[in-house]
C-alpha cells in the first residue's frame, strides 16, 4: 500500500491517464451552455465551469465516440456546497430522447465540503426510470487539488476510475441486458443547480450566499473511436496511425488485472456507501444483473465478495431527472 495522507492506497494500479495524450479544450470540446459562466485559461489547458444565481456552464466534445477511455481532472467548489451537482458524463440524449444512454460521474456537494459525495451511475435505451446509482466518500478532499476521474467503456466492461483506481465495473453480461450502453455517446462536463435532489434529499439547496461555485477542470483525454453520423461508422482514431484497431476494444482493456481488482475491492470496501444492489427500499427483486453477480462472483477466481453485505445503507435515492444535467 502507497501512503496518501493519513491514508493506505492500493499499490502497482496502471495508470491509464498517463497511456493517451491531454488535449487543449478547443482540440476536443466546445462550450455548449452557460458560456457566460465558462472562463479557460490563455493556453487552454484548463476550464473554469461556474455556477451563480443566474446560470450553470457546460462544454461538450465536439465528437460523438463509441467505446473509448475518457478522463479529466477535476477540482471541485471549495466554499459551502449544499444542491450543486458537477457532472462529467456521457450521453446521447440529443440524438435519442427516448431511448438514450448514459454513463455518469456525478458530484453532490453537501453541506460541509469535505463531504462531497461521488455518484456513478449508468443508463441504457432510456432506462432512466431504473437508476444503478453507487455512492461513494472519498479518501481525499476534492476540493483542494486536482484529481484524475475516468470512465472506460468497451464491448467488455464500463469502469469508473478515481486516480486510476477503480471504483465500480459494469460487465456486458447476460445479467445487465439492454441497460448496457451501446450508441455513440458525446462526453459532457456541466455544474448545476440540483437543489431538489442532491443532498440530504434536496432538504439542504444551493445557498447564493457563497456564489459564485466554481468547478475546474484540466488533464482532459478523449481517446476511442469517433463516430461519423454522416457514414453511420466508427473510425477508430486513438492509435493515430490509420490502422482503424479500436485502441480501447482489446489487449488490456478487455479485464481488470489482479491489482486493479484488488484496488477496487479496497475503494469499494472501505468507502461506497451506497448501490442499488443492496436497496430493498427500492427492489423487492434484486435487479437482474446484481443476481449475475453474486452468481458469477464480483471477483474473479472465486475471490471472496461477502464484504458487499456490509455496505451502510442510505436513504432511498429520490427519483431526479439526472439526465438533463441542468439544462
Amino acid at each position: 500500500m502507497q501512503e496518501a495522507g493519513d491514508r493506505l492506497l492500493p499499490e502497482n494500479q496502471t495508470r491509464y491517464t498517463d497511456l493517451f495524450p491531454h488535449l487543449k479544450f478547443d482540440q476536443g470540446f466546445y462550450e455548449s451552455w452557460g458560456v457566460s459562466n465558462i472562463r479557460q485559461s490563455n493556453d487552454g489547458s484548463y476550464v473554469d465551469l461556474t455556477l451563480d444565481k443566474n446560470s450553470g456552464s457546460g462544454f461538450t466534445s465536439q465528437d460523438k465516440y463509441y467505446h473509448g477511455f475518457f478522463s479529466a481532472a477535476i477540482k471541485l467548489p471549495s466554499s459551502y456546497s449544499a444542491g450543486i451537482v458537477v457532472a462529467l458524463y456521457m450521453s446521447n440524449a440529443d440524438a435519442y430522447p427516448h431511448n438514450h444512454d448514459e454513463i455518469d460521474f456525478e458530484f453532490l456537494g453537501h453541506v460541509k465540503r469535505k463531504e462531497w459525495v461521488l455518484q456513478t451511475n449508468i443508463y441504457g435505451n432510456g432506462s432512466v426510470g431504473e437508476g444503478k446509482e453507487e455512492r461513494f466518500h472519498l479518501w481525499f478532499d476534492p476540493s483542494q487539488q486536482f484529481h484524475q476521474y475516468s470512465i472506460l467503456w468497451n464491448d467488455h466492461h464500463i469502469v469508473f476510475f478515481v486516480d486510476n483506481i477503480a471504483i465500480r465495473e459494469v460487465n456486458h453480461s447476460q445479467g445487465i441486458g439492454g441497460a448496457y450502453a451501446a450508441k455513440p455517446m458525446s462526453v459532457c462536463s456541466t455544474i448545476w443547480d440540483g437543489s431538489k435532489w442532491a443532498t440530504n434529499g434536496g432538504r439542504d439547496g444551493v445557498n447564493y450566499k457563497y456564489a459564485p461555485f466554481v468547478a475546474s477542470f484540466t488533464g482532459l483525454e478523449l481517446v476511442g473511436c469517433v463516430w461519423n453520423q454522416s457514414q453511420s461508422a466508427a473510425a477508430c482514431s486513438g492509435r493515430g496511425d490509420g490502422s482503424g484497431i479500436d485502441p480501447i476494444n482489446g489487449g488490456d482493456f478487455v479485464r481488470l488485472s489482479d491489482q486493479q481488482r484488488t484496488g477496487m475491492e479496497w475503494a469499494r470496501k472501505k468507502y461506497m456507501s451506497y448501490s442499488y444492489c443492496q436497496d430493498p427500499n427500492r427492489f423487492t427483486v434484486m435487479p437482474p444483473e446484481c443476481k449475475y453477480q453474486r452468481e458469477v462472483g464480483f471477483l474473479e477466481d472465486g475471490a471472496d465478495d461477502s464484504w458487499m453485505n456490509d455496505i451502510t445503507m442510505m436513504p432511498p435515492l429520490p427519483k431526479h431527472g439526472s439526465s438533463k444535467k441542468g439544462h
